[in-house]
């Protein structure tokens, strides 16, 4: 007998006419676990194993899943555990910064295939794009010198950059307005012949946390993205929420004071470019993520002065986020180096008393995500990856 310990995923359906939902959730089951029996995702997912059996043997066909070694353990029926085969499937990422964008390439299960990165004018979209475009024909050259067939197993296109959307007053400059306002999904769309799909950064940065970060397994998450700007990435039961108009977790546009003359959003005291201005850098030097890493580390005293300011309005959006959400953590992400993101989350202690100041907890009210710089393009990525096999509940309302 193997293992009978809990396996993450959802229900599949035994009705007629839902064999792509039960695809999705055999998929996600096995990226969330690893390598499964038919038996362990039968029991897992509520399906017949005759239904797993089919379902197996089509995404062996499609090249999606492969068959490990037959597994003997003590007296029990030997079992053959599947798992997902990363080139079966590949997208790609692309983060638009104020000053800046990286593309990169992943593959079904996150890996990073290829990379690039390049400057960007500000609020000039068309030459931006033109940019972007040489930098996606590059990274999709190198993904083919890789992987011969590549180019039909490339799912769609990812793009996050920093919100909110659609708002009145858009020519506000900390929302790119000139980006807002220029038709870039469709110009990217047109120019790539791929699927794109748009988000803000927080959102893929959380999701970048669900796929290799400290949100994987934790179906209720916020994650604090400390960027440029500032915003907030929400996993609400185990899927991301992004709102009504994809502007949920804007954060960083909540008033500090109450609202009137003098009120001041979180983002212009607490974000990355109130730290460059506060330290008179500019966001589009080189080696700036190294500069900024060296002072935090030499515990630079104009370095801690913004530390210790940003770290009081945190505290406060942490507050926040707990009593409106109430997640099982709070995780704190940035495009900052590890060292100036390590000290702002000591700083950030203790926190506020709020609802989540829970006598047993499993996880801490607050912890360190992701610092690393292209973790909003590995988010973006992902996306496309969901939109193609994640599972959709509509699967089954169409059934029904």
């Amino acid at each position: 007998m193997h293992d009978v310990s809990p396996i993450r995923a959802k229900s599949g359906t035994n009705q007629e006419g839902a064999s792509a939902h039960n695809r999705r959730v055999m998929i996600e089951a096995l990226r969330l676990n690893g390598a499964l029996s038919r038996a362990d995702l039968a029991r897992a997912t509520q399906l017949t194993k005759q239904a797993v059996s089919n379902i197996i043997e089509d995404l062996e066909r499609d090249g999606l899943v492969a068959a490990l070694g037959t597994v003997r353990k003590g007296r029990g029926q030997p079992f053959t555990p599947y798992r997902l085969v990363p080139e079966g499937a590949f997208a790609i990422g692309l983060q638009i910064d104020r000053h800046l964008t990286r593309v990169v390439v992943v593959d079904l299960i996150g890996n990073v295939i290829a990379r690039a990165n390049a400057g960007l004018p500000f609020d000039e979209p068309s030459e931006g794009v033109a940019i972007i475009l040489a930098l996606i024909a590059d990274v999709r050259r190198e993904l083919a010198g890789l992987f011969a067939q590549s180019e039909p197993r490339l799912v769609g296109l990812g793009v996050a950059m920093p919100g909110p959307f659609g708002l009145k007053n858009s020519d506000n400059k900390w929302m790119m307005p000139a980006w807002q306002q220029f038709p870039l999904v469709e110009a990217l769309a047109a120019g790539t012949g791929l699927n794109v799909g748009l988000q803000n950064d927080a959102a893929a940065c959380a999701t970048a946390e669900r796929i290799v970060g400290a949100a994987h397994g934790v179906d209720h998450a916020v994650c604090l993205y400390v960027g440029y700007g500032i915003a907030a990435g929400l996993i609400l039961n185990g899927e991301l929420y992004s709102g009504g108009n994809g502007n949920a977790g804007e954060v960083g546009m909540a008033l500090l004071s109450p609202a009137g003359p003098g009120s001041t959003p979180l983002e212009h005291r607490a974000s990355l470019a109130s730290l460059y201005q506060h330290l008179g850098l500019d966001p589009t030097g080189a080696n700036l993520y190294e500069k900024i890493g060296e002072l935090a580390l030499a515990e630079d005293p104009k370095v801690m002065d913004w530390i210790k300011d940003a770290a009081r309005d945190l505290r406060w959006s942490v507050h926040l986020i707990e009593t409106i959400f109430d997640p099982q953590t709070v995780i704190l992400t940035s495009s900052a180096p590890e060292a100036l993101a390590r000290r702002l989350l000591d700083a950030m202690q203790p926190l506020l008393p709020s609802i989540a100041d829970r006598p047993v907890r499993r996880l801490p009210r607050l912890q360190l995500g992701t610092t690393d710089p292209w973790a909003i393009a590995v988010g973006a990525a992902a996306e496309p990856i969901s939109r193609a096999f994640d599972p959709r509940f509509s699967a089954i309302l169409k059934a029904g």
